[in-house]
């Protein structure tokens, strides 16, 4: 097992979902963002590092028939599975490592909050980059969120990579539009405020 994974697996093992920095009773802007989409409720829609996150649970809720979710940690994903009960059976549970995860389907959207700050490689970046290009659909839809210049340097004692709006954008410019891209506040269990960048962008034809 890799650090990388080790180090998943330990938190999750280990830290109650309430716990944890990232914990959202209610993942209100991912929720926001996806339903200005006004996708079909069988849009192919993956989450990535989506691990015990309570998104799942609202887009099923909200009739989404075409749900993955991707998670480095594997008892993340049991603790999704265990709450869903038998719900979890109209999931698609992928456990990869994202910088090592080969589609096999395409994507009408691709949803990341707190993944992509964690690869702090430009070669991770780019593999990122490159995952994400190839396994959209045509007219796919992105929404990421990452730490922003003005949030934390490090979430679970390892290091990341902070996006301004800018920076974020061009990560996208060859092969997509930006349509939306703002800052947005998370409040923790911890009562610490955590300042997220937020981006949408949609494939170019």
């Amino acid at each position: 097992m890799d650090s990388r994974k080790k180090h998943w697996e330990t938190i999750y093992d280990t830290k109650q979902l309430n716990k944890v920095s990232w914990y959202q009773p209610i993942p209100q802007p991912s929720l926001n963002y996806i339903k200005a989409l006004d996708i079909p409720k069988n849009a192919e829609i993956i989450d990535i590092g989506g691990g015990d996150s309570f998104l799942v649970d609202f887009l099923l809720k909200e009739g989404y028939t075409n749900i993955s979710v991707l998670d480095i940690s594997e008892k993340a994903i049991e603790r999704a599975k265990l709450r869903l009960g038998s719900k979890s059976d109209q999931v698609i549970w992928i456990v990869s490592d994202i910088t090592e995860f080969k589609p096999t389907k395409k994507y009408d959207l691709w949803h990341d909050r707190a993944v992509l700050h964690f690869l702090t490689l430009e070669e991770e970046i780019q593999k990122y980059v490159k995952t994400l290009e190839s396994s959209l659909s045509t007219e796919g839809k992105v929404i990421i969120g990452t730490f922003s210049e003005n949030g934390p340097t490090k979430c679970s004692g390892i290091k990341i990579k902070q996006y301004s709006k800018e920076q974020l954008t061009q990560l996208f410019t060859n092969d997509f539009s930006l349509h939306k891209c703002e800052n947005i506040d998370h409040e923790t269990p911890f009562n610490t405020i955590q300042n997220f960048t937020f981006c949408h962008f949609q494939k170019n034809n």
